[in-house]
């Protein structure tokens, strides 16, 4: 059995290395590696370079030799979603496109409510295999990592239902899943207590159990006006911090605060922030969490873009994901939104893909990914074409044509 891979040549290959986390960033500082080959020992890259050159130094290895013109990227991360659910919310889609606000579609029996009264219809099983079914439509868009939170569920019982569901899905999928409890989703309309009396049932009973369980550890929070406040989830938020949770937080969508909250509470990432105003973004540029831009709620929704050119200006650090749930983000297609956030805050090629690789790794707090180097996993996107700036220019159009999963082809647009 041969030890190595080679894969190549590429036309192209994106690295994304030697770039900053925090920043604006160039194209001129995206180093592009021309007719490169990638080598790859069991799941990881143990070289990148030119192609005849590792060709002649690994002539042993087993050679995938690619005839045409290739471009490749790593692996794209999606940090932000909620495709564990069921039912649909057209109808809310349609209300909202009539006039109707976010927030009286809520309180209409919409919203929220309406996907969690569905997802707790469904077995573990069915959960898991719709979970499934979503997240290998995301890998054949070039996604081979995704985020997936609970949060449609709203008791113990049905958050542990939901996130057993999707350490299952992770045992079946090729994407790597990575849970997130966000029972702090909302009150639940059947919990008959305060705000305050519900969070501290959630984080005494619940988050023992998910350590138990290993079922996650990352704990998320929606801080607005029909969910949470930020005095509300402040002990939540250092129970799970006492625990060891990773903590991420629903911040700044509607109204600001959420922002603060993630901030005095160390959070990994705040996302969302289409509300955020100078005095949110400057705090977060002055802190270690992550800004992540969901473009899929804002056209989903029909509001603000993420303010990501003065977040990067401002020397923050800015993921982008695609928010893909059933409510105000039903398309779920992360490079056609990144292109289209691109496009209306004027980021550069860099900054965005910055955005859906390794700097979205580091809003899930994953080392071992987003990047093209040695030692990473051997996760790759690869799109047929000669130039890089095509992918987002073809604002998700141009779609990859394979996709190489822990250094296994896991697609082949040829054979799917």
């Amino acid at each position: 059995m041969k030890k190595y891979t080679l894969i190549g040549p590429f036309f192209q290959v994106v690295p994304m290395t030697g770039l900053p986390l925090k920043g604006a960033i160039s194209d001129t500082q995206n180093q592009i590696l021309p007719e490169a080959g990638i080598l790859i020992k069991n799941d990881t890259i143990e070289a990148v370079g030119n192609f005849t050159e590792l060709l002649s130094k690994y002539e042993d290895a087993h050679l995938i030799k690619l005839n045409g013109q290739y471009v490749c990227l790593p692996g794209l991360i999606d940090a932000h979603t909620h495709i564990c659910y069921g039912g649909s919310r057209a109808n809310d889609y349609a209300m909202r496109n009539a006039g109707k606000t976010y927030l009286e579609i809520s309180k209409s029996g919409g919203g929220i409510w309406d996907t969690v009264t569905e997802t707790r219809k469904l077995s573990m099983e069915e959960l898991a295999q719709k979970t499934i079914e979503r997240a290998n439509h995301h890998l054949k868009n070039g996604i081979t990592t995704l985020e997936v939170k609970s949060g449609y569920g709203l008791s113990v019982e049905e958050e542990l239902k939901m996130l057993r569901a999707i350490k299952k899905a992770n045992t079946i999928t090729a994407p790597d899943l990575v849970s997130t409890c966000l029972a702090a989703h909302m009150v639940p309309k059947d919990y008959h207590g305060t705000a305050e009396a519900y969070l501290n049932k959630i984080s005494t009973v619940l988050f023992p159990k998910l350590q138990e369980e290993n079922l996650t550890n990352r704990i998320d929070a929606f801080i607005e006006e029909n969910a949470f406040s930020k005095s509300q989830i402040a002990p939540y938020f250092e129970k799970a911090h006492d625990l060891g949770f990773d903590i991420t937080v629903h911040a700044d969508q509607f109204s600001t605060g959420g922002s603060e909250v993630a901030v005095n509470h160390e959070a990994i990432s705040a996302d969302h922030l289409e509300a955020s105003t100078d005095k949110e973004i400057a705090l977060l540029a002055k802190s270690n969490v992550i800004a992540m831009a969901l473009p899929g709620a804002s056209l989903g929704l029909g509001c603000a873009f993420t303010p990501a050119r003065k977040i990067l200006d401002a020397g923050g650090s800015l993921a982008i994901a695609s928010d893909h749930n059933p409510g105000s983000a039903p398309m779920g297609y992360l490079l056609a939104q990144a292109a289209m956030l691109g496009a209306f805050q004027k980021l550069t090629n860099t900054e965005v893909l910055a955005g859906i690789t390794y700097r979205a790794a580091a809003a899930l707090n994953l080392k071992d990914r987003g990047k093209i180097n040695t030692g990473m996993l051997a996760d790759l996107c690869v799109f047929n074409t000669n130039n890089y700036n095509e992918i987002l220019y073809n604002q998700g159009s141009l779609k990859p044509c394979m996709v190489w999963k822990n250094g296994t082809l896991v697609f082949d647009k040829q054979k799917n």
